[in-house]
């Protein structure tokens, strides 16, 4: 089975490092990229070709326009966008411009658990 191939494009430069060394050493996920700004992304995203593309999430908690784009060129990758809110981290992700959200466990297993499919029970957002 190939590598879940995953693209993190996090702002803060404190968030994104916290994501890679959260998945870095898991042997069924693979790092394809690193981006620091939101106008290389979609470059990226076309070099490297991953499943997901992590961001973080701003507070508005919508969709960025840039993410819209990239999932009309690319409707087969997932969009999740990271943030921590009191003791949770919450995640929405995007795929084909559908809207889902889930709190998960603030540890390492629930981002994984969220890039191995294993959080199903999302409430779709309007």
């Amino acid at each position: 089975m190939s590598p879940i191939r995953v693209l993190v494009a996090n702002q803060p430069r404190l968030m994104r490092e916290l994501v890679m060394a959260t998945i870095s050493d898991q042997t069924d996920i693979e790092i394809v990229g690193e981006v620091s700004e939101k106008s290389e992304i979609a470059s990226a995203v076309e070099t490297t070709q991953p499943d997901f593309l992590i961001i973080a999430l701003d507070r508005s908690r919508r969709l960025p326009f840039y993410c819209e784009l990239i999932l009309r060129d690319h409707p087969q990758i997932k969009v999740l966008a990271v943030s921590m809110e009191s003791s949770n981290l919450l995640a929405f992700y995007w795929t084909s411009l559908q809207v889902q959200s889930n709190q998960i466990e603030a540890s390492e297993e629930g981002l994984l658990n969220i890039l191995r499919g294993k959080v199903r029970s999302a409430a779709r957002l309007q």
